[in-house]
């Protein structure tokens, strides 16, 4: 089982960029899925997670207002539209699936992606 992440890149700040998740091997359509970054001086902090069925999300406060998470179910795929990006974006991006209630805590995530890196220039 394995989640893909992608659409990382190198942007100028202000930019845009659309991550996607699309998980292989099964179905994620019933977990709740989240993401998360992590820098080299920084613990991997919660960005956004969204529910199986999307009727509810949930950001960090450095994010809200200007990430957006989504999901397709009939494509078995996350997206984070970050708009706005500031230098201190920059990290690399997980995506992982929880079948929790609690979505802000990494450690009740079951299955992770690779990652993808986000660099904002300034």
């Amino acid at each position: 089982v394995q989640l893909q992440a992608s659409g990382g890149g190198l942007v100028q700040a202000g930019d845009s960029l659309r991550l996607s998740c699309a998980p292989s091997g099964r179905t994620f359509n019933t977990y709740t899925m989240g993401w998360f970054r992590q820098t080299p001086a920084k613990e991997r902090e919660f960005v956004a997670a969204i529910t199986w069925r999307g009727g509810s999300t949930f950001y960090s406060d450095s994010v809200k207002g200007r990430f957006t998470i989504s999901r397709d179910n009939a494509k078995n795929t996350v997206y984070l539209q970050m708009n706005s990006l500031k230098p201190e974006d920059t990290a690399v991006y997980y995506c992982a699936a929880t079948s929790s209630n609690v979505v802000s805590r990494q450690n009740v995530y079951d299955y992770w992606g690779q990652g993808t890196q986000v660099t904002v220039s300034s």
